[in-house]
C-alpha cells in the first residue's frame, strides 16, 4: 500500500513537470518562444534550442517487427536525417544579412579612417620634414641668424648656439624625413 501511494505521488509530481512548455525555439523575428507544440516548419533545426527528448526518442524509435520493417525503418531514419542534417546547415536570415552587411560597412568605416589619419601623419611629416631641411640650410649657410629674446630684443646667435641647433634640426630630419614609423 505504502508503494502505491509513493508510485502516485510521484506521478502526481511529474505531471506538472510533462505538461510544462517542452520546446524553445527562436521564431523569424529572433525572440525565444516556449511552448508545449512543435514549432511551424519554416523555423530551421538550428533555430529549435530544447525538444522533448521521450517523444523525439519515441517518434524516431518504432519497434520492427521483421527484417524487412527493420530496414524500411533504417531507410526512413535516413531519409529523415538528411533534411535535418542539411537544416541546421547555417542560414543567413534577414537579420543575419544586415548584420554582415552592418559588420562590413563598419570594417570598411575604420579601414578608411584608418587610411585617412596615415595620409594626414605623412603630410605632417612630409611638412617637417621640409621645414627642418630650410632651417638646417639657414644654419649651415654661415649668414648672422638673429632671435628675438623675451625682451623683445635682437640677439645674434653664437656659434655654440648655432652648432647646437643644427644638430637638433638634423635630429628632425632623421625622424621626419626618413621611412614612417612601424605603428
Amino acid at each position: 500500500m505504502k508503494l502505491l501511494h509513493a508510485l502516485t505521488a510521484a506521478l502526481a509530481l511529474a505531471l506538472p513537470v510533462a505538461a510544462a512548455a517542452q520546446w524553445q525555439w527562436i521564431d523569424k523575428d529572433g525572440r525565444k518562444v516556449f511552448s508545449d507544440q512543435a514549432p511551424p516548419s519554416d523555423i530551421p533545426a538550428k533555430n529549435i534550442l530544447k525538444q522533448p527528448a521521450a517523444r523525439a526518442a519515441a517518434a524516431a524509435a518504432p519497434a520492427p517487427a521483421d527484417g524487412a520493417q527493420a530496414a524500411a525503418a533504417d531507410a526512413a531514419k535516413t531519409a529523415a536525417a538528411a533534411p535535418k542534417a542539411a537544416a541546421s546547415a547555417p542560414r543567413l536570415s534577414g537579420k543575419d544579412k544586415e548584420l554582415e552587411e552592418k559588420k562590413k560597412q563598419a570594417e570598411a568605416a575604420e579601414a578608411a579612417k584608418k587610411k585617412a589619419e596615415e595620409e594626414r601623419l605623412a603630410k605632417a611629416r612630409a611638412d617637417n620634414c621640409e621645414r627642418a631641411k630650410r632651417a638646417k640650410a639657414s644654419m649651415d649657410s654661415g649668414m648672422r641668424i638673429a632671435t628675438t629674446n623675451a625682451k623683445g630684443e635682437r640677439d645674434f646667435m653664437t656659434d655654440a648656439a648655432r652648432a647646437a641647433e643644427s644638430k637638433r634640426l638634423g635630429e628632425i630630419m632623421a625622424a621626419e624625413c626618413g621611412p614612417a614609423p612601424k605603428l
